[in-house]
């Protein structure tokens, strides 16, 4: 199969399998079957492509011309690669995962669910896939309108509210900053394509240069940079596996893979080590770290606890790509495959205590562990990856990023990253240790009662990725090393 025809198909199969839940949905086993066999069937061929990128490969397609230089195209390079690995396949477990919870919980409107689901899925691979600005602007706001529907799926007044404050956070982001950037870019450079080493070097003074990054670091509101990232708590009134996709598969993920991709691609490492013009960015982003994970601490509902640690976890790879050097790039690009998997994990855990015991609060859950055994020790383990503990995958991530502080010159940011990993420890671990050593309030002798299969299978998956990428961690590291020049 050749590059284009992959790149095609890849774009075709989340569109198919949206249209196809829509029609099946009198056939709740059909339209789950035909789901999850379009997302096997996309990550057979997004894997395809991996040894060809690997080998130096760039594999493309252009779909149409808007006009004269500003094609719809696509071009796979290796932090894209990686980006549609994680969405792809994580598409396959959480579609698994919500079998058992749409029908554990007895969820309505489960075709739309599904249908949209795959819709943002679309959006996430435009995204990976995207080979200039402007196709990449379209596929993310592909992905912003697809999962409103999901934010407000249970259709309360609560719904509807953070479904408000969701969309219009993002809408006002990207139309009043991440837009404007892209056409002052395009009147600039006179071109939006992502190229190695940018486009901007010669072409823009220090002081454009900064302008621009303000634009495009607040414009990307998927990469919840503060004080533009309150539509990731509001929206985690969805439903837990929407939850999954906001902070795991696709919705956060697209937002920082957008600012490594400026980075790498539109402005160039070199210029911003020469300039300094991510400095600011270094220190939004450390801000933005410490501060989430403080507000992370004060939270007793589970899953506000864990959008918090998103927020958080987010800027750990913005101020990876705001370090600028090959360390720090690569952290933070390995960062997007190790996170997804912990914090998928953990809302995976959170969902399945709510489908089994219909508890949301930390204060709520004394016992939980000898109730649920296996969903708390896999809760365990993706904390012990977001916290950056070996043998997790997300300890190679953080290693990387402190390599690329101490690379910097700015030793400070190593100390962010060191007093995160801290406070990561303070609200992740308290969950378990009330599961595991705290007797449950009025019961002497605890039945095990863990959520549906579905549930469980899924999250036991996770976790063991978890664990395998630390040992993975190295075709991770040779797959993105092209990103930047080694030392």
């Amino acid at each position: 199969m050749s590059g284009e025809t992959a790149i095609y198909l890849a774009l075709a199969l989340p569109s198919l399998a949206s249209i196809l839940a829509a029609v099946s949905g009198r056939w709740p086993n059909l339209r789950e079957a035909l789901t999850l066999l379009c997302g096997v069937t996309l990550f057979t061929i997004v894997a395809s492509l991996v040894p060809r990128v690997m080998d130096g490969a760039r594999p493309a397609a252009e779909l149409l011309t808007v006009m004269a230089g500003l094609p719809l195209a696509f071009e796979i390079e290796p932090l894209g690669m990686l980006f549609a690995l994680v969405a792809s396949g994580l598409w396959i477990v959480t579609t698994t995962y919500s079998i058992g919870y749409m029908r554990g919980h007895h969820e309505q409107n489960q075709s739309r669910y599904y249908a949209c689901f795959a819709i943002a899925i679309l959006g996430a691979i435009g995204v990976a896939m995207a080979a200039n600005m402007f196709t990449l602007f379209v596929f993310y706001e592909v992905l912003t309108l697809s999962t409103y529907p999901l934010v407000t799926h249970h259709g309360t007044e609560k719904a509807r509210r953070g479904g408000r404050t969701y969309l219009g956070i993002l809408l006002f982001t990207s139309i009043a900053f991440l837009l404007l950037a892209v056409i002052w870019t395009w009147r600039v450079a006179g071109t939006l394509d992502f190229r190695p080493g940018g486009i901007l070097a010669g072409k823009a003074d220090s002081g454009t240069v900064v302008v621009l990054l303000v634009l495009y670091a607040f414009g990307t509101g998927k990469a919840a940079l503060m004080p533009f990232h309150r539509w990731l708590p509001a929206a985690m009134v969805a439903p837990t596996p929407v939850s999954a996709l906001l902070h795991a598969v696709a919705v956060v993920k697209a937002g920082v893979f957008t600012i490594l991709k400026l980075v790498v691609y539109i402005f160039g490492i070199d210029l911003l080590q020469s300039t300094e013009a991510s400095l600011w960015l270094m220190y939004v982003a450390s801000a933005t770290i410490l501060i989430a994970s403080l507000v992370a601490l004060s939270k007793d509902n589970l899953k506000a606890r864990l959008a918090y640690s998103t927020v958080s976890q987010l800027s750990y790879i913005v101020l990876g790509g705001a370090l600028a050097n090959h360390w720090s790039v690569v952290g933070g690009g390995m960062h997007i495959a190790m996170h997804a998997f912990g914090k998928i994990t953990l809302f995976f855990c959170a969902g399945a205590i709510y489908v089994a015991t219909n508890k949301t609060e930390i204060s709520d859950m004394r016992g939980i562990g000898r109730t649920m055994p296996v969903t708390t020790f896999a809760f365990l383990i993706g904390a012990l990856s977001v916290i950056g503990l070996p043998p997790m995958g997300g300890s190679w991530s953080k290693w990387y990023l402190a390599l690329g502080a101490v690379d910097s010159g700015h030793a400070i940011f190593v100390w962010v990253l060191m007093i995160s990993s801290l406070l990561n420890i303070a609200y992740l671990i308290p969950p378990v240790v009330r599961g595991f050593f705290f007797a449950p309030r009025g019961e002497t002798n605890p039945r095990i009662k863990e959520a549906p299969l579905f549930c469980v299978v899924p999250l036991c998956f996770t976790a063991a990725g978890c664990l395998v990428l630390f040992f993975l961690a190295d075709g991770v590291y040779d797959l993105l090393t092209p990103l930047a020049r080694a030392p």
